[in-house]
């Protein structure tokens, strides 16, 4: 039933609010999908950083689950749609939320294209044993964002439904995964823990260097398969106007999405490249995990259990649509969107904002066949999609530091004593992420973001001539125990 009741902070609840717990935690998971994440940038790492490349994994876990818990400790405070957009636009002022909301845009418009285009490039070429090109893996990749599109769109209780499914399925298939690879492996005498510490095609001479001023050395370059993977565990946030006691169930959802992707993550990471026949050889394959998966358990089970791995892979998609989206209608509900006047509304017959929903597959669309000329489109599109979070999180994080001590209080989520360990963390592991894009190859994810950036500064302008900053102002905030007390 949707609430018509006025919700905190002076939004009136248009949504449904029937989101729980497992729901909640369905979408951080399948947001940050290890199943996407290893698919995608393990090739990459095996270029850049030799099978060695995979330790980095836990560094970034911990770094990780310290963001989470500092973006955790602000969803419990400002559980409003829009997540990033409307906390920044409260601990700074409305001009650095609406950069950090157009940013955070832009984020998720490309990210859902190289989410997608990982099915068009990797799994489906291994399922059906083709090679794929750049045409194929375009119409491939419009066909599946058009199905989430829809979806989204048409029905919030059924993409839940179907993202639930798809979240226990990839937990399944990837606990599977690990077990089956692990015990058939040590049958066949195909694990080789040698592997495991494998600098595979990269020189040991400077592997361990950090690398000059314009290149990261090559093992740094492996954190970009953390770093990558591990995001977007903030998008339950996104849905905080849907959801059943935010201020409780959505921090939760956040760290415990990044725990449990991180420990499964790394335990199928470790049999996976103990499985390498040949570590120098897979790093030319442009579907490694799948060659893998396939030269332990055979053709029939490998295929079955790669079916399953691009359902994993179309949730985590569904998810950033439906986040994109929730983000969209935000801002258009402040009138601060390109398109406001129209992407602000609820469909009255799905409950939806069904324009924000054709508008962000739209420029989606666009992106995706600005990169799909490309040869080398996923490592630009994993790239841009990587520095874009990092991005993200350090301003939320420098503002949450700033501002903490003004934060009203909540009973739902606190880190009490252990907040300023959790601040150094998250700190010296942003510092360290951000480090990273200084390499050269990663020229056209900045520029990317240059242009989005660009394109956005026009629209601000224009905003702030036609309304003053004045014009811009966020309501204010209270205490949300007490806010959310009252709307019961």
């Amino acid at each position: 039933m949707t609430n018509s009741s006025t919700s905190p902070y002076g939004y009136t609840e248009t949504l449904e609010r029937n989101t729980g717990k497992f729901a909640s935690f369905a979408v951080a998971f399948a947001f940050v999908s290890i199943a996407t994440g290893i698919f995608t940038a393990y090739g990459s790492v095996l270029n850049t950083s030799g099978p060695l490349g995979i330790w980095t994994w836990p560094i970034v876990i911990v770094g990780q689950i310290a963001v989470a818990l500092l973006l955790g400790s602000l969803a419990a405070r400002i559980p409003v749609t829009g997540y990033a957009y409307q906390w920044v636009s409260r601990l700074a002022n409305p001009i650095l939320g609406w950069i950090t909301g157009w940013i955070s845009f832009t984020f998720l418009a490309i990210v859902v294209v190289a989410v997608d285009y990982t099915v068009a490039a990797t799994v489906v070429p291994a399922l059906f044993d083709f090679t794929g090109t750049p045409g194929t893996s375009f119409l491939i990749t419009a066909g599946v964002m058009l199905l989430q599109a829809l979806l989204v769109g048409l029905s919030t209780k059924w993409t839940e439904r179907v993202n639930n499914f798809a979240v226990t399925a990839e937990l399944i298939v990837m606990v599977a995964l690990v077990v089956l690879l692990f015990i058939v492996g040590v049958i066949a005498h195909k694990l080789s823990v040698g592997n495991l510490f494998s600098h595979g095609d990269i020189p040991a001479e400077g592997y361990w260097s950090f690398g000059t001023a314009t290149s990261a050395g090559p093992w740094m370059l492996g954190f970009l398969l953390g770093a990558f993977t591990i995001v977007g565990f903030e998008s339950a946030a996104n849905l905080a106007e849907e959801t059943k006691r935010p201020e409780i169930v959505v921090p939760q959802a956040m760290w415990q999405a990044v725990l449990a992707s991180g420990v499964l993550g790394f335990l199928f990471l470790l049999v996976v490249t103990a499985g390498v026949n040949d570590p120098t050889a897979l790093a030319q394959s442009g579907t490694p995990i799948a060659d893998v998966i396939r030269d332990i358990l055979g053709s029939f089970v490998g295929t079955a259990l790669l079916v399953f791995v691009a359902v994993g892979i179309f949730a985590c998609g569904l998810v950033i649509t439906m986040s994109g989206v929730r983000l969209v209608w935000a801002m258009s509900r402040d009138q601060r969107f390109p398109g406001w006047q129209v992407l602000h509304k609820v469909s009255p017959r799905f409950k939806t904002p069904l324009n924000a929903t054709i508008a962000m597959f739209t420029t989606s669309a666009v992106i995706l066949g600005v990169f799909s000329t490309s040869t080398d489109a996923l490592f630009k599109l994993f790239s841009a999609a990587t520095l874009l979070p990092a991005i993200i999180y350090a301003i939320t994080v420098t503002l949450y530091i700033a501002t903490r001590r003004k934060l009203p209080p909540s009973a739902g989520f606190s880190l009490g004593r252990w907040e300023t360990p959790v601040i150094v963390v998250a700190v010296a592991w942003l510092v360290f992420a951000l480090a990273l894009f200084r390499d050269a190859s990663f020229r056209d994810p900045w520029l990317y973001i240059a242009v989005m950036v660009a394109i956005g500064a026009v629209y601000l302008g224009y905003l702030l001539v036609t309304r003053g900053k004045d014009g811009l102002k966020m309501p204010g905030m209270a205490s949300i125990d007490a806010e959310l007390d009252a709307v019961k």
